[in-house]
């Protein structure tokens, strides 16, 4: 992996083009600015400097996207399904040779180490495989005979669809959105998060250059407030997938209601991560450190509280203490880097906010709670200790390098305090008793659980929450129940009764 410097070259070569023209929105096949002129202006976490200006998208141009993926719908909806899948292998061909344009851009966007983004890409990429090889199937449907009909059933796309994405992993999330969705046979408007547009932009220029049709995939920047807001209340969008916050999409249910939009919903969470005293702690250490601290902490599935046994808790929380002052913070680039910026200032005032009221609620900051030099958005990485499950800092997602630790005195409490939040999308126990195990992921309110284990990716399992953490999966053939309509058609086989009114 190169240097800080020559990383830092590279990434201005390719930031050039966007400093001449700006980052525009698609659609219908054309880059073009806000029908209103309109723009706003993205800025670096790393040191707040200027990256280009962004169209500002309003309703207008939600409403010329959302006609155009109308228009697309039907060549691609009954484009043979094989031909859908050259396509999306295509795109997957082209993320991976523009991996490292988008990792550095990605880096440079969101603040995200390059240790992580570097294989971003290729995530994205595997995305696209994986629905392109199921894109052949996702009609496929069974045979479900009664006494007198023969019911055959079969799925159809739902239509054109709106994505919204997040700032926090957004080239990676924007592929697990989108690519499900042309593999089913929708049309896209993707409005991304405007804190972070650069490979929204990029992603878009690969699929068309991989020959996906115009209008089939449109793109337009903008706020939640007047662009995100017309995509979910327009007609022609048939279903809106969203991944952020849970107030938000909470407000998207409702914009959504007039035209009783189909929604799915990845929200926040506030996931335990359990540690038994039979648990194999080294390794149980090593998952909670990274499943809080990577990312920066902002990833909807980190382990945000560590409920851990009180007859380790002394000696665990000691050896976390020692790892967490020795995370290494640094600039984004730099391949040595484990902690980046906090996306934005919006974002850092509340990270940082919660210093203070861990204070105020009478936990310890054990670790960090403080900013990191003058320029940027840098946070040291922070554990709060000596909490209990009451306080904000354990009920609140706070979506940052900051674990909050509550200690657990048996199976029964620490179940308790695992399900006493309102988010449930994740879950990581720690045990080396089957049985416990058996019975603890049974009663433990979580859409995923992993066991003795970090969070580990397979695309063929269902992916997301329960509670205020979601609605419906992703993954397998979980996405095409999302983005596809079931139908059902019945062939009588005979001559059976039919009732016979004024005869």
């Amino acid at each position: 992996m190169s240097g800080l410097n020559e990383n830092i070259d590279k990434l201005n070569g390719y930031l050039a083009r966007f400093q001449e023209t700006g980052i525009l929105n698609q659609i219908g096949g054309k880059a073009c600015p806000a029908l209103s002129g309109d723009t706003f202006e993205t800025h670096s976490p790393v040191d707040e400097s200027l990256i280009c200006s962004v169209a500002r998208g309003g309703a207008a141009d939600i409403d010329a996207a959302a006609k155009a993926a109308k228009a697309a719908f039907p060549a691609w909806r009954d484009m043979a399904a094989g031909e859908r899948r050259r396509i999306l292998h295509r795109i997957a061909d082209k993320i991976v040779e523009r991996a490292e344009e988008i990792a550095l851009c990605e880096c440079w966007d969101t603040g995200q180490a390059l240790r992580f983004m570097s294989k971003a890409a290729l995530r994205g990429a595997e995305n696209f495989r994986f629905f392109a090889d199921k894109a052949p199937g996702a009609r496929d449907g069974q045979s479900l005979p009664s006494p007198t009909l023969m019911n055959v059933t079969t799925r159809v796309p739902i239509g054109p669809v709106g994505v919204i994405t997040p700032w926090n992993t957004p080239f990676m999330l924007s592929t697990w959105k989108i690519a499900p969705a042309l593999a089913a046979g929708c049309t896209v408007v993707h409005k991304p998060a405007e804190f972070s547009p650069l490979t929204a932009r990029i992603l878009m220029e690969i699929a068309e250059e991989a020959g996906l049709p115009k209008g089939v995939w449109n793109l337009v920047n903008g706020f939640g407030e007047d662009a995100g807001k017309a995509l979910t209340e327009h007609p022609d969008i048939k279903a809106i997938a969203f991944v952020g916050e849970s107030r938000t999409g909470s407000m998207i249910m409702k914009q959504g209601a007039d035209t009783l939009k189909r929604v799915h919903f990845e929200l926040g969470g506030k996931n335990p991560v359990v540690v038994f005293d039979d648990a194999d702690l080294e390794r149980a250490l090593d998952a909670v450190i990274f499943m809080i601290y990577s990312l920066n902490g902002e990833r909807c599935t980190s382990s945000s509280r560590l409920l851990v046994q009180e007859t380790i808790a002394d000696a665990f929380e000691a050896r976390l203490i020692e790892r967490v002052n020795t995370i290494r913070v640094g600039h984004p680039l730099d391949p040595q880097t484990e902690v980046g910026p906090l996306i934005h200032k919006t974002h850092f005032d509340k990270v940082t906010g919660y210093f203070d009221l861990a204070r105020q609620n009478g936990a310890i900051v054990a670790a960090g709670g403080t900013r990191v030099g003058d320029a940027g958005y840098f946070v040291r990485p922070t554990l709060f200790t000596r909490a209990d499950n009451a306080m904000d800092i354990a009920q609140q997602e706070i979506f940052g390098p900051v674990l909050t630790s509550i200690r657990f005195k048996d199976e029964d409490d620490a179940l308790k305090l695992a399900n006493d939040v309102q988010y449930g999308l994740t879950g990581y126990v720690w045990t080396n008793d089957l049985t416990r195990a058996l019975r603890f992921t049974d009663a433990l309110e979580a859409g995923m659980i992993w066991v003795n284990s970090e969070n580990v990716r397979h695309l063929p399992t269902p992916f997301g929450g329960v509670k205020a953490s979601g609605i419906g999966r992703d993954g397998g053939d979980w996405s095409f129940e999302f983005y596809m309509e079931q139908k059902n058609v019945a062939f009588a086989t005979g001559h059976h009764k039919i009732p016979r009114l004024g005869a």
